[in-house]
């Protein structure tokens, strides 16, 4: 295994990253400071790129390296505070997390994404038009999660096969506890706000599936 560290922002580094090759990068990386990584890591034997950020630091790399056709790299995740996606693999936080990301093991593990072919780490919203009701109708696989108005929808991955779940946000009896799991989650709706991560989508859409990939990606735990 090779380390290669990915500092998005300003987190503290931990102690046990400060001998590892690192690369600043923005809060959310881009395309460029990937690519940067990327030509750090060249042909390193098994590269591990250690990802020092938040949900969106995470879903931008695992964006990227879907994109490239670089899923053969693992990624190891430490964020500084308590993230949906931490808490989802139990990765803990700060040197807990360093610890975990230098020496646990890249496990197979589905990797949720949307048709606009942007990963999802840790936990993606659908709203209405400037954050009101949703108007339409959304499904994981064939339960009906609502048809007709909703508050919102939740959607989050799973370590685990089938690779996500969802729900109807807001209501606090009968479909705001339950949870669908399947492999997508299709919405049409007259208008719709994603949020991925903590990232607002840039325009409304009328119509969304998270799905899903047909690869894995290799998730250090």
């Amino acid at each position: 295994m090779t380390p290669f560290v990915l500092h998005c922002g300003n987190p503290p580094l931990p102690i046990s990253l400060t001998d590892v090759p690192l690369t600043a990068a923005s809060p959310v990386p881009t395309n460029e400071e990937c690519e940067k990584l990327f030509g750090a890591v060249g042909n390193a034997p098994d590269p591990r790129v250690i990802v020092l950020g938040d949900d969106s630091s995470l879903a931008a790399v695992l964006t990227r390296l879907m994109r490239t056709e670089r899923l053969h790299f693992e990624l190891a995740f430490v964020p500084e505070a308590v993230t949906a996606a931490g808490h989802i693999y139990r990765l803990g936080t700060g040197s807990r997390a360093a610890k975990v990301a230098m020496t646990g093991k890249a496990t197979p593990t589905p990797l949720i994404r949307d048709d606009a072919g942007k990963a999802v780490v840790g936990r993606a919203v659908v709203r209405g038009s400037s954050g009101s009701e949703l108007e339409g109708e959304a499904y994981v696989d064939d339960t009906q999660l609502f048809s007709g108005r909703a508050p919102g929808v939740e959607v989050v991955p799973t370590p685990e096969m089938p690779g996500l779940k969802a729900r109807v946000t807001g209501r606090r009896l009968l479909l705001g506890r339950r949870w669908a799991v399947g492999r997508a989650m299709q919405l049409g709706a007259t208008a719709a706000q994603l949020t991925r991560d903590g990232i607002l989508g840039d325009r409304e859409v009328k119509r969304s599936t998270f799905y899903r990939h047909d690869q894995e990606w290799l998730l250090v735990r």
